[in-house]
Protein backbone atom coordinates (compact mmCIF):
# COMPACT_ATOMS: atom_id res chain seq x y z
CA UNK A 1 0.00 0.00 0.00
CA UNK A 2 1.39 3.67 -0.91
CA UNK A 3 2.42 5.68 1.68
CA UNK A 4 0.31 9.20 1.70
CA UNK A 5 2.90 11.41 1.75
CA UNK A 6 4.26 9.19 -1.42
CA UNK A 7 0.61 9.55 -3.32
CA UNK A 8 -0.34 12.75 -4.17
CA UNK A 9 -3.75 14.13 -4.33
CA UNK A 10 -4.24 16.07 -7.77
CA UNK A 11 -6.56 18.72 -7.62
CA UNK A 12 -7.12 20.48 -11.48
CA UNK A 13 -9.34 21.23 -14.43
CA UNK A 14 -9.42 17.56 -14.78
CA UNK A 15 -10.74 16.94 -11.48
CA UNK A 16 -9.40 14.56 -8.39
CA UNK A 17 -7.04 11.84 -9.00
CA UNK A 18 -5.11 9.97 -6.34
CA UNK A 19 -3.60 6.25 -5.26
CA UNK A 20 -6.40 4.24 -4.02
CA UNK A 21 -5.77 3.11 -0.13
CA UNK A 22 -3.61 6.45 0.09
CA UNK A 23 -4.42 9.74 -1.49
CA UNK A 24 -8.11 8.46 -3.17
CA UNK A 25 -10.18 7.19 -0.10
CA UNK A 26 -13.91 6.42 0.51
CA UNK A 27 -13.73 9.99 2.55
CA UNK A 28 -11.82 11.96 -0.04
CA UNK A 29 -14.56 10.87 -2.83
CA UNK A 30 -17.30 11.74 -0.40
CA UNK A 31 -16.10 15.12 0.48
CA UNK A 32 -14.94 15.58 -3.36
CA UNK A 33 -18.69 14.87 -4.54
CA UNK A 34 -20.53 17.13 -1.67
CA UNK A 35 -18.39 20.01 -2.22
CA UNK A 36 -19.63 19.42 -6.42
CA UNK A 37 -23.33 18.94 -5.34
CA UNK A 38 -23.10 21.85 -2.95
CA UNK A 39 -21.65 23.77 -5.85
CA UNK A 40 -23.64 22.82 -8.87
CA UNK A 41 -27.10 23.07 -6.20
CA UNK A 42 -26.23 26.49 -5.48
CA UNK A 43 -28.98 27.71 -2.51
CA UNK A 44 -31.60 25.13 -4.68
CA UNK A 45 -32.36 21.98 -2.76
CA UNK A 46 -32.73 18.59 -4.01
CA UNK A 47 -30.65 19.22 -7.66
CA UNK A 48 -30.17 16.38 -9.80
CA UNK A 49 -26.40 14.59 -10.12
CA UNK A 50 -25.44 12.40 -13.12
CA UNK A 51 -23.14 9.63 -11.67
CA UNK A 52 -21.31 7.03 -13.59
CA UNK A 53 -17.67 5.33 -13.05
CA UNK A 54 -15.63 2.92 -15.58
CA UNK A 55 -14.24 -0.61 -15.11
CA UNK A 56 -11.22 -0.06 -12.68
CA UNK A 57 -11.60 -2.48 -9.39
CA UNK A 58 -11.57 0.47 -7.06
CA UNK A 59 -14.26 2.31 -9.09
CA UNK A 60 -17.53 0.36 -7.31
CA UNK A 61 -16.46 1.79 -3.63
CA UNK A 62 -15.93 4.75 -4.56
CA UNK A 63 -19.09 5.10 -6.63
CA UNK A 64 -20.94 4.34 -3.85
CA UNK A 65 -18.67 6.80 -1.71
CA UNK A 66 -19.27 9.67 -4.23
CA UNK A 67 -23.27 8.85 -4.04
CA UNK A 68 -23.31 9.42 -0.56
CA UNK A 69 -21.86 12.83 -0.59
CA UNK A 70 -23.93 13.86 -3.38
CA UNK A 71 -27.05 12.60 -1.35
CA UNK A 72 -26.25 13.74 1.62
CA UNK A 73 -26.27 17.48 0.04
CA UNK A 74 -30.03 16.90 -0.87
CA UNK A 75 -29.16 15.98 -4.70
CA UNK A 76 -31.22 12.96 -6.26
CA UNK A 77 -28.45 11.16 -7.69
CA UNK A 78 -29.26 9.08 -11.49
CA UNK A 79 -26.44 6.29 -11.36
CA UNK A 80 -26.01 5.33 -15.03
CA UNK A 81 -23.69 2.81 -14.43
CA UNK A 82 -20.62 1.77 -16.03
CA UNK A 83 -20.54 3.87 -18.83
CA UNK A 84 -18.15 6.29 -21.23
CA UNK A 85 -17.38 9.77 -19.65
CA UNK A 86 -18.70 11.98 -22.24
CA UNK A 87 -22.29 9.49 -21.73
CA UNK A 88 -22.15 10.69 -18.72
CA UNK A 89 -22.02 14.34 -20.28
CA UNK A 90 -24.86 13.10 -23.10
CA UNK A 91 -27.02 12.14 -19.23
CA UNK A 92 -26.77 15.72 -17.78
CA UNK A 93 -28.31 17.09 -21.07
CA UNK A 94 -30.64 14.80 -21.61
CA UNK A 95 -32.11 14.65 -18.61
CA UNK A 96 -31.67 18.36 -17.83
CA UNK A 97 -29.45 17.66 -14.70
CA UNK A 98 -27.74 19.86 -12.83
CA UNK A 99 -24.31 18.39 -13.68
CA UNK A 100 -22.63 14.88 -13.49
CA UNK A 101 -19.54 12.79 -11.69
CA UNK A 102 -17.31 10.27 -13.33
CA UNK A 103 -15.75 7.88 -11.22
CA UNK A 104 -11.94 7.55 -13.50
CA UNK A 105 -8.62 8.28 -13.16
CA UNK A 106 -8.56 7.93 -17.43
CA UNK A 107 -5.41 6.97 -18.34
CA UNK A 108 -3.53 6.75 -15.14
CA UNK A 109 -2.05 3.19 -14.05
CA UNK A 110 -4.75 0.67 -12.47
CA UNK A 111 -3.79 1.74 -8.90
CA UNK A 112 -4.65 5.07 -9.33
CA UNK A 113 -8.54 6.32 -9.41
CA UNK A 114 -10.49 9.88 -9.14
CA UNK A 115 -13.05 12.34 -9.95
CA UNK A 116 -14.02 13.84 -12.69
CA UNK A 117 -16.69 17.04 -12.83
CA UNK A 118 -19.22 17.72 -15.34
CA UNK A 119 -21.01 21.17 -15.51
CA UNK A 120 -24.73 21.17 -16.38
CA UNK A 121 -24.23 22.36 -19.95
CA UNK A 122 -22.45 18.93 -19.95
CA UNK A 123 -19.08 19.98 -20.29
CA UNK A 124 -15.81 19.61 -17.63
CA UNK A 125 -16.59 21.81 -15.24
CA UNK A 126 -14.82 25.47 -15.70
CA UNK A 127 -11.91 26.48 -13.74
CA UNK A 128 -13.84 29.09 -11.33
CA UNK A 129 -16.10 26.22 -10.73
CA UNK A 130 -13.33 23.85 -9.77
CA UNK A 131 -11.57 26.33 -7.86
CA UNK A 132 -14.88 26.66 -5.47
CA UNK A 133 -15.40 22.60 -5.07
CA UNK A 134 -11.45 22.17 -4.16
CA UNK A 135 -12.54 25.15 -1.76
CA UNK A 136 -15.40 23.72 -0.60
CA UNK A 137 -13.23 20.10 -0.41
CA UNK A 138 -11.02 21.39 1.80
CA UNK A 139 -12.23 23.61 4.07
CA UNK A 140 -15.62 20.97 4.42
CA UNK A 141 -17.86 23.91 3.40
CA UNK A 142 -20.62 21.71 2.79
CA UNK A 143 -24.61 22.11 2.82
CA UNK A 144 -25.96 19.35 4.48
CA UNK A 145 -29.54 18.28 3.95
CA UNK A 146 -32.12 17.42 6.55
CA UNK A 147 -32.52 13.54 6.83
CA UNK A 148 -36.22 14.10 5.50
CA UNK A 149 -34.60 15.89 2.79
CA UNK A 150 -32.25 13.37 1.00
CA UNK A 151 -34.07 12.29 -1.63
CA UNK A 152 -33.93 8.60 -3.26
CA UNK A 153 -31.69 7.99 -6.03
CA UNK A 154 -32.37 6.56 -9.42
CA UNK A 155 -31.09 4.56 -11.96
CA UNK A 156 -30.71 5.64 -15.67
CA UNK A 157 -29.55 2.24 -18.28
CA UNK A 158 -30.18 3.89 -21.48
CA UNK A 159 -26.76 6.09 -21.44
CA UNK A 160 -25.29 3.60 -24.33
CA UNK A 161 -28.17 3.97 -26.55
CA UNK A 162 -28.72 7.35 -26.12
CA UNK A 163 -25.03 8.50 -26.78
CA UNK A 164 -24.31 6.17 -29.77
CA UNK A 165 -28.00 7.53 -31.41
CA UNK A 166 -26.80 11.26 -30.79
CA UNK A 167 -23.00 10.62 -32.70
CA UNK A 168 -25.16 8.48 -35.83
CA UNK A 169 -27.04 11.71 -35.89
CA UNK A 170 -24.32 14.25 -35.49
CA UNK A 171 -22.06 12.36 -38.30
CA UNK A 172 -23.26 11.57 -41.15
CA UNK A 173 -23.06 7.93 -41.81
CA UNK A 174 -21.51 5.84 -44.73
CA UNK A 175 -23.57 3.26 -46.96
CA UNK A 176 -21.73 0.03 -46.06
CA UNK A 177 -19.31 -0.55 -43.47
CA UNK A 178 -15.54 -1.23 -42.57
CA UNK A 179 -13.83 -4.42 -41.12
CA UNK A 180 -12.16 -3.71 -37.84
CA UNK A 181 -10.31 -4.37 -34.66
CA UNK A 182 -11.30 -2.91 -31.95
CA UNK A 183 -10.02 -3.06 -28.00
CA UNK A 184 -11.55 -1.04 -25.41
CA UNK A 185 -9.45 -2.85 -22.93
CA UNK A 186 -12.08 -4.18 -20.81
CA UNK A 187 -13.30 -0.56 -19.95
CA UNK A 188 -16.39 1.03 -19.84
CA UNK A 189 -16.02 2.12 -23.87
CA UNK A 190 -16.69 -1.92 -24.66
CA UNK A 191 -20.38 -2.00 -25.08
CA UNK A 192 -21.09 1.69 -26.38
CA UNK A 193 -18.32 1.44 -28.69
CA UNK A 194 -19.43 -2.15 -30.29
CA UNK A 195 -23.03 -0.77 -30.60
CA UNK A 196 -21.90 2.30 -32.10
CA UNK A 197 -19.45 -0.19 -34.59
CA UNK A 198 -22.30 -2.13 -35.32
CA UNK A 199 -24.67 0.40 -36.01
CA UNK A 200 -21.86 1.75 -38.45
CA UNK A 201 -22.18 -1.68 -40.68
CA UNK A 202 -18.97 -2.61 -39.34
CA UNK A 203 -17.66 -6.39 -38.82
CA UNK A 204 -15.77 -6.09 -35.78
CA UNK A 205 -13.24 -8.30 -34.02
CA UNK A 206 -13.25 -7.46 -30.75
CA UNK A 207 -10.09 -8.27 -28.03
CA UNK A 208 -10.31 -7.51 -24.15
CA UNK A 209 -14.15 -6.45 -25.03
CA UNK A 210 -15.30 -7.77 -21.34
CA UNK A 211 -16.43 -4.34 -18.99
CA UNK A 212 -14.60 -6.33 -16.03
CA UNK A 213 -11.60 -3.86 -15.49
CA UNK A 214 -9.31 -6.90 -16.31
CA UNK A 215 -6.88 -4.14 -17.96
CA UNK A 216 -5.03 -6.69 -20.86
CA UNK A 217 -2.52 -3.99 -20.89
CA UNK A 218 -1.35 -0.73 -19.64
CA UNK A 219 -4.08 1.66 -19.91
CA UNK A 220 -2.76 4.35 -21.97
CA UNK A 221 -3.52 4.11 -25.47
CA UNK A 222 -0.22 4.57 -26.61
CA UNK A 223 1.57 1.93 -29.42
CA UNK A 224 3.89 0.09 -26.83
CA UNK A 225 0.13 -0.58 -25.49
CA UNK A 226 -1.46 -1.52 -28.18
CA UNK A 227 0.64 -4.21 -29.80
CA UNK A 228 -1.99 -6.78 -29.46
CA UNK A 229 -4.62 -4.73 -31.52
CA UNK A 230 -1.69 -3.79 -34.20
CA UNK A 231 -1.42 -7.60 -34.62
CA UNK A 232 -4.94 -8.10 -34.47
CA UNK A 233 -5.58 -5.63 -37.19
CA UNK A 234 -3.20 -7.22 -39.45
CA UNK A 235 -4.28 -10.78 -38.68
CA UNK A 236 -7.82 -10.37 -39.50
CA UNK A 237 -7.21 -8.25 -42.66
CA UNK A 238 -9.35 -5.32 -40.97
CA UNK A 239 -9.53 -1.74 -42.40
CA UNK A 240 -8.69 0.11 -39.22
CA UNK A 241 -7.77 -0.78 -35.58
CA UNK A 242 -9.30 1.24 -32.49
CA UNK A 243 -8.27 1.49 -28.99
CA UNK A 244 -9.39 3.09 -26.26
CA UNK A 245 -8.40 4.56 -22.42
CA UNK A 246 -10.43 3.30 -19.63
CA UNK A 247 -12.98 5.99 -19.88
CA UNK A 248 -13.51 6.02 -23.72
CA UNK A 249 -12.84 9.62 -23.72
CA UNK A 250 -9.48 9.25 -26.42
CA UNK A 251 -9.30 7.05 -29.16
CA UNK A 252 -5.80 5.47 -30.71
CA UNK A 253 -5.65 4.21 -34.64
CA UNK A 254 -4.29 1.64 -35.96
CA UNK A 255 -4.11 1.70 -39.61
CA UNK A 256 -4.74 -1.24 -42.22
CA UNK A 257 -1.11 -2.86 -42.00
CA UNK A 258 -1.04 -2.89 -38.61
CA UNK A 259 0.81 0.09 -37.77
CA UNK A 260 0.15 2.68 -34.60
CA UNK A 261 -0.07 5.76 -36.41
CA UNK A 262 0.01 8.14 -33.51
CA UNK A 263 -2.13 9.89 -30.99
CA UNK A 264 -1.92 13.30 -32.68
CA UNK A 265 -3.60 11.78 -35.82
CA UNK A 266 -7.27 10.93 -34.26
CA UNK A 267 -8.49 14.64 -34.27
CA UNK A 268 -6.44 15.74 -37.58
CA UNK A 269 -8.40 12.68 -39.56
CA UNK A 270 -11.66 13.76 -37.35
CA UNK A 271 -11.33 17.57 -38.46
CA UNK A 272 -10.30 16.43 -42.10
CA UNK A 273 -14.14 14.34 -42.52
CA UNK A 274 -16.15 16.84 -40.25
CA UNK A 275 -14.88 19.96 -42.95
CA UNK A 276 -14.75 17.37 -45.79
CA UNK A 277 -18.86 17.10 -44.95
CA UNK A 278 -19.61 20.76 -43.47
CA UNK A 279 -16.94 23.33 -45.06
CA UNK A 280 -14.23 25.12 -43.60
CA UNK A 281 -14.99 26.31 -40.00
CA UNK A 282 -12.59 27.40 -37.18
CA UNK A 283 -11.02 24.34 -34.72
CA UNK A 284 -9.63 24.78 -31.31
CA UNK A 285 -6.76 22.74 -30.00
CA UNK A 286 -4.23 22.84 -27.00
CA UNK A 287 -0.96 24.36 -27.11
CA UNK A 288 0.04 20.82 -26.74
CA UNK A 289 -1.35 19.57 -29.94
CA UNK A 290 0.54 19.10 -33.54
CA UNK A 291 1.05 21.53 -36.36
CA UNK A 292 -0.81 19.46 -38.25
CA UNK A 293 -3.35 20.55 -37.33
CA UNK A 294 -2.04 24.18 -38.62
CA UNK A 295 -1.26 22.44 -42.01
CA UNK A 296 -4.58 20.88 -42.22
CA UNK A 297 -7.06 23.60 -42.40
CA UNK A 298 -4.94 25.47 -45.16
CA UNK A 299 -6.47 23.26 -47.54
CA UNK A 300 -9.60 24.78 -46.48
CA UNK A 301 -9.80 28.56 -46.64
CA UNK A 302 -11.54 30.68 -44.21
CA UNK A 303 -10.95 27.49 -41.70
CA UNK A 304 -8.59 28.51 -38.70
CA UNK A 305 -6.98 27.28 -35.31
CA UNK A 306 -7.40 28.34 -32.29
CA UNK A 307 -5.06 27.26 -29.25
CA UNK A 308 -6.19 26.91 -25.57
CA UNK A 309 -4.16 25.80 -22.34
CA UNK A 310 -3.71 21.90 -22.13
CA UNK A 311 -7.22 20.58 -20.38
CA UNK A 312 -10.63 19.70 -22.27
CA UNK A 313 -12.60 22.50 -20.24
CA UNK A 314 -10.01 24.84 -21.90
CA UNK A 315 -10.89 24.18 -25.12
CA UNK A 316 -14.32 23.66 -24.71
CA UNK A 317 -14.91 27.20 -23.23
CA UNK A 318 -12.85 28.47 -26.48
CA UNK A 319 -15.05 26.58 -28.77
CA UNK A 320 -18.00 27.75 -27.57
CA UNK A 321 -16.78 31.81 -27.71
CA UNK A 322 -15.63 31.16 -31.48
CA UNK A 323 -18.78 29.15 -32.60
CA UNK A 324 -16.25 26.47 -33.39
CA UNK A 325 -18.10 22.82 -34.38
CA UNK A 326 -15.15 20.76 -33.65
CA UNK A 327 -11.73 20.83 -31.41
CA UNK A 328 -9.93 18.58 -29.09
CA UNK A 329 -6.56 17.52 -28.32
CA UNK A 330 -3.62 15.90 -29.78
CA UNK A 331 -3.77 13.12 -27.31
CA UNK A 332 -6.61 11.06 -28.91
CA UNK A 333 -9.43 13.55 -28.19
CA UNK A 334 -12.22 14.84 -29.95
CA UNK A 335 -14.79 16.92 -28.92
CA UNK A 336 -17.76 17.35 -31.07
CA UNK A 337 -20.84 19.66 -29.67
CA UNK A 338 -23.33 18.07 -31.55
CA UNK A 339 -22.73 14.79 -29.23
CA UNK A 340 -21.89 16.63 -26.28
CA UNK A 341 -18.69 18.57 -25.11
CA UNK A 342 -16.44 16.51 -23.69
CA UNK A 343 -13.63 14.20 -25.13
CA UNK A 344 -15.32 11.25 -26.92
CA UNK A 345 -13.93 8.04 -28.55
CA UNK A 346 -17.22 7.23 -30.13
CA UNK A 347 -17.71 10.51 -32.02
CA UNK A 348 -13.79 10.01 -33.22
CA UNK A 349 -14.73 6.60 -34.33
CA UNK A 350 -17.41 7.64 -36.35
CA UNK A 351 -15.76 10.23 -38.13
CA UNK A 352 -12.72 8.56 -38.94
CA UNK A 353 -14.73 5.68 -40.07
CA UNK A 354 -16.53 8.06 -42.82
CA UNK A 355 -13.26 9.28 -44.13
CA UNK A 356 -11.59 5.52 -44.74
CA UNK A 357 -15.43 4.54 -45.97
CA UNK A 358 -16.02 7.73 -48.06
CA UNK A 359 -12.32 8.07 -49.85
CA UNK A 360 -12.17 4.20 -50.73
CA UNK A 361 -8.52 4.18 -49.60
CA UNK A 362 -6.59 2.49 -47.12
CA UNK A 363 -6.17 4.58 -43.82
CA UNK A 364 -2.41 4.67 -44.78
CA UNK A 365 -2.42 6.38 -47.87
CA UNK A 366 -4.89 9.34 -46.53
CA UNK A 367 -2.39 9.20 -43.48
CA UNK A 368 0.49 10.04 -45.66
CA UNK A 369 -0.72 13.06 -47.17
CA UNK A 370 -0.63 14.74 -44.03
CA UNK A 371 2.99 16.36 -43.18
CA UNK A 372 5.24 14.07 -41.54
CA UNK A 373 6.57 15.16 -37.89
CA UNK A 374 8.23 13.32 -34.89
CA UNK A 375 6.82 14.09 -31.52
CA UNK A 376 8.55 13.88 -28.37
CA UNK A 377 7.00 13.40 -25.17
CA UNK A 378 9.38 13.73 -22.17
CA UNK A 379 8.84 14.08 -18.41
CA UNK A 380 10.61 15.37 -15.53
CA UNK A 381 9.42 14.64 -12.06
CA UNK A 382 8.08 17.46 -9.79
CA UNK A 383 10.54 16.93 -6.89
CA UNK A 384 9.04 21.07 -5.52
CA UNK A 385 6.57 23.42 -5.79
CA UNK A 386 4.44 24.24 -8.38
CA UNK A 387 7.01 27.62 -7.78
CA UNK A 388 9.63 24.64 -9.59
CA UNK A 389 7.80 25.37 -13.20
CA UNK A 390 6.68 29.31 -12.68
CA UNK A 391 11.03 29.94 -12.62
CA UNK A 392 11.53 27.29 -14.69
CA UNK A 393 9.13 29.05 -17.53
CA UNK A 394 10.35 33.03 -16.79
CA UNK A 395 14.03 31.04 -17.54
CA UNK A 396 12.92 30.07 -21.20
CA UNK A 397 11.03 32.20 -21.87
CA UNK A 398 14.03 34.38 -21.33
CA UNK A 399 16.12 32.33 -23.50
CA UNK A 400 13.81 32.10 -26.27
CA UNK A 401 12.78 35.83 -25.90
CA UNK A 402 13.56 36.30 -29.77
CA UNK A 403 11.31 33.46 -30.67
CA UNK A 404 7.61 32.80 -30.62
CA UNK A 405 6.77 32.59 -26.57
CA UNK A 406 3.23 31.61 -25.82
CA UNK A 407 2.97 31.83 -21.61
CA UNK A 408 -0.61 30.51 -21.64
CA UNK A 409 -0.18 27.42 -20.52
CA UNK A 410 3.64 26.83 -19.41
CA UNK A 411 5.79 28.20 -22.20
CA UNK A 412 5.37 26.84 -25.66
CA UNK A 413 8.04 28.35 -28.32
CA UNK A 414 7.59 27.86 -31.68
CA UNK A 415 10.93 28.11 -34.22
CA UNK A 416 10.72 27.83 -37.74
CA UNK A 417 11.56 23.95 -37.78
CA UNK A 418 9.30 22.81 -34.46
CA UNK A 419 7.84 23.47 -31.32
CA UNK A 420 8.75 22.97 -28.14
CA UNK A 421 5.85 23.36 -25.00
CA UNK A 422 7.45 22.61 -20.56
CA UNK A 423 4.00 22.73 -18.45
CA UNK A 424 2.94 21.06 -15.04
CA UNK A 425 0.98 17.77 -15.26
CA UNK A 426 -2.72 18.53 -14.32
CA UNK A 427 -3.02 14.80 -13.54
CA UNK A 428 0.72 13.99 -12.19
CA UNK A 429 3.06 14.92 -10.08
CA UNK A 430 5.69 15.99 -13.28
CA UNK A 431 6.60 18.37 -15.28
CA UNK A 432 6.08 17.27 -19.32
CA UNK A 433 8.28 18.55 -22.12
CA UNK A 434 6.99 17.43 -25.93
CA UNK A 435 8.55 18.67 -28.74
CA UNK A 436 7.62 18.45 -32.54
CA UNK A 437 10.16 18.75 -35.72
CA UNK A 438 10.27 16.89 -38.56
CA UNK A 439 13.37 14.79 -37.31
CA UNK A 440 13.52 13.03 -34.03
CA UNK A 441 17.39 14.73 -33.60
CA UNK A 442 15.60 18.12 -34.16
CA UNK A 443 12.64 17.12 -31.60
CA UNK A 444 15.27 16.05 -29.15
CA UNK A 445 17.43 19.29 -29.77
CA UNK A 446 14.44 21.29 -28.84
CA UNK A 447 13.81 19.24 -26.13
CA UNK A 448 17.46 19.44 -24.68
CA UNK A 449 17.69 23.16 -25.08
CA UNK A 450 14.59 23.88 -23.03
CA UNK A 451 15.54 21.60 -20.38
CA UNK A 452 18.86 23.54 -20.05
CA UNK A 453 17.80 26.24 -20.16
CA UNK A 454 15.06 25.90 -17.50
CA UNK A 455 17.30 24.34 -14.88
CA UNK A 456 16.18 21.04 -15.17
CA UNK A 457 19.02 18.77 -16.26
Amino acid sequence: MANPSDAPLMLSVSGARGIVGASMTPEVATDYAAGFACHVGGAAGSPVICLGRDTRGSSEMLHEAAAAGLAATGARVVDVGVVPTPTVAVMVTELGAAGGMMVTASHNPARWNGLKCISGEGMALPAAGIVDVIRRFRTRDFRWAAPEAIPPGDRDDRGAAIHVARVLSAVKPTSGGLRVAFDPNHGAGCVAGRELLGQLGCDVITINGEPDGRFAHELEPLAENLESLARATAAEAADLGFGLDPDADRLAIIDEQGRFIGEEYTLVLAARRWMDLHGPAPIVVNLSTSRMVDDLVRGYPGASVHRTPVGEVNVAVEMKRTGAPIGGEGNGGVILPRVCWIRDSLAAMALVHGLVAEAGRPLSALVSELPQYVMIKHRFELTGNRDTVATAVEKVSRRFADEDVNTADGVRVDVDDGWVHLRPSNTEPIIRLIAEAATRERAWELIDEVAVAAGLT
